[in-house]
């Protein structure tokens, strides 16, 4: 079952919903047949067992019971938070156990379990949430590598403030009366995404293709440190069309043949310009060298230069 992205539920129908903080990860259904074996299911349906082999333990944590969990791996920095550029390490090799039981040692995952699907031979999707959840917590499952984290019913503005000073990703609202629909993409999750925002100074861009020609694909920005211009990503979506032509007037006026930036982005077919016009984007997060994680355009800052910047 996968959420809809959406905005927070109106304080008026909050208490309907349970907060839970949304991890960056990768989502897996997890096999217990009770019989102190294990099975790791990516959403594709690649058994992905032998890449985490910190998660085998699991297998004998309910006993005999048998059980379908669903949850997300993920893979925490030092505050804790779900990482999901260190989890990149780790994923893809599940035809690599060797290398798989090294890398655990290096970067652990960590599994967060959030539903249950079937226990004790019975089927549960047709449970409304609220009782599933019951179910899941009553399971005690917790452990070593894998945990059950809370779930707030209502006061959903005060998570999703807490998400945010946090440094979370964002959160998922479920609706309390809400079935487990697999595969199916439901209204009744609504995950909501911290946006944050961030002033760059654009330094090229990439001409666009189809109804998109003539017209920016997408820009390549940056931010000022100590007198240089440090590439942090490319944006392409956040434009109407009238933004992103008055934005390819702009940018073809500031035309160069160098490269602005204090390194040279990796960008097929980009071209340069004079590195003046600021915009405000909005992202996620950051990866730890400083590029911007889905990062959208939100407007242009005509009031403010690079110096403003760097200062």
């Amino acid at each position: 079952m996968l959420a809809t992205p959406g905005p927070l539920p109106p304080a008026g129908v909050e208490d309907l919903y349970a907060f839970e903080v949304k991890q960056d990860g990768q989502r897996a259904m997890i096999y217990l047949p009770g019989d102190g074996t294990i099975l790791l299911r990516a959403r594709s349906g690649t058994d992905i067992t032998a890449a985490y082999p910190e998660l085998l333990p699991l297998a004998g944590a309910l006993g005999a019971r048998s059980a379908v969990l669903d949850g997300e791996i993920v893979a925490l920095d030092d505050q804790g938070r779900s990482d999901f550029e260190r989890l990149q390490q780790r994923m893809g090799l599940a035809g690599a156990p060797t290398k798989a039981a090294r890398m655990a040692a290096r970067v652990p995952a960590h599994l967060m379990l959030f539903d249950v699907v079937h226990l004790d031979g019975r089927l549960l999707t047709k449970l409304p949430y609220a009782e599933r959840r019951e179910v899941l917590e009553g399971l005690g499952a917790a452990g070593p590598a894998w945990s059950t984290p809370a779930a707030i019913t209502g006061h959903g503005a005060e998570a999703w403030e807490m998400a945010r000073e946090a440094g979370l990703e964002g959160l998922i609202a479920k609706r309390l009366t809400s079935r487990y629909e697999p595969g199916a993409r439901s209204k009744s999750w609504v995950k909501i995404k911290v946006r944050r925002l961030a002033d760059v100074v654009i330094g090229g861009w990439v001409p666009g293709r189809g109804w998109l020609t003539g017209l920016p694909g997408a820009v390549l920005v940056g931010e000022p440190h100590d007198g240089l211009l440090h590439y942090t990503g490319s944006v392409g979506t956040g434009w109407s069309h009238t933004e992103r032509t008055r934005l390819a007037e702009l940018l073809q006026n500031a035309a160069i043949d160098a490269c602005p930036f204090a390194q040279v982005p990796s960008v097929a077919g980009a071209r340069w310009v004079l590195p003046q016009l600021v915009g405000e984007v909005r992202y996620t997060s950051r990866t730890h060298a400083g590029r911007l994680r889905h990062p959208s355009w939100h407007r242009l800052r005509p009031g403010l230069t690079p110096d403003d910047l760097a200062g």
